[in-house]
């Protein structure tokens, strides 16, 4: 009967430290695409990218115009032209179009590109700044995505916080 109270006893030591140890586990999630969205650094490489690309917007959206207005005058003019005429300008047309297709492909794959790079900046200053708010409130885990986030929990406005004050973050 003593060995049955000891192991209880025992059992009942171990479940009180159990609770007293999770009670002291303090943990944090972090909305990463509020991050990519909201912060300072996100918003200034979203800012740099349009300046970056905008030139080579204004080309496309020019020669689209150009592509439009011969589109046009072909649909006008098209039965008062001569045969010779009306070819070629069918044909410039065509390879008009295929220029532009070209030109927008090549500009996604380029924006998508240095967005990718620029993110990549963002989420690895945004991870520094996490971790020095892990060691400075002493968090024991920081989630980064949760299907879930209790407000209680969530620090994402003290990493957009963090990221705005433009802190020095320790490499």
């Amino acid at each position: 009967m003593k060995s049955i109270f000891k192991v209880v006893a025992l059992f009942i030591l171990l479940c009180s430290s159990a609770v007293t140890v999770a009670a002291d586990f303090k943990v944090g999630v972090v909305d990463t695409e509020r991050i990519l969205r909201e912060s300072v650094p996100a918003v200034n490489a979203e800012k740099r990218i349009t300046k970056e690309f905008s030139g080579r917007d204004l080309d496309i959206k020019g020669l689209m115009k150009q592509a439009k207005d011969l589109q046009s005058l072909l649909e006008k003019e098209g039965v008062t032209l001569s045969d010779a005429d009306q070819r070629n300008k069918e044909r410039e047309l065509t390879t008009l179009n295929a220029d532009v297709q070209r030109l927008q492909r090549e500009f996604r794959e380029d924006l998508n590109l240095r967005k990718n790079e620029e993110l990549a900046i963002v989420l690895e200053l945004a991870n520094k700044a996490i971790q020095m708010i892990a060691e400075t409130e002493k968090f024991d885990l920081i989630l980064q995505e949760a299907v879930y986030r209790n407000p209680k929990i969530d620090i994402t406005d003290k990493v957009i916080q963090h990221l705005a004050d433009d802190k020095p973050v320790s490499k």
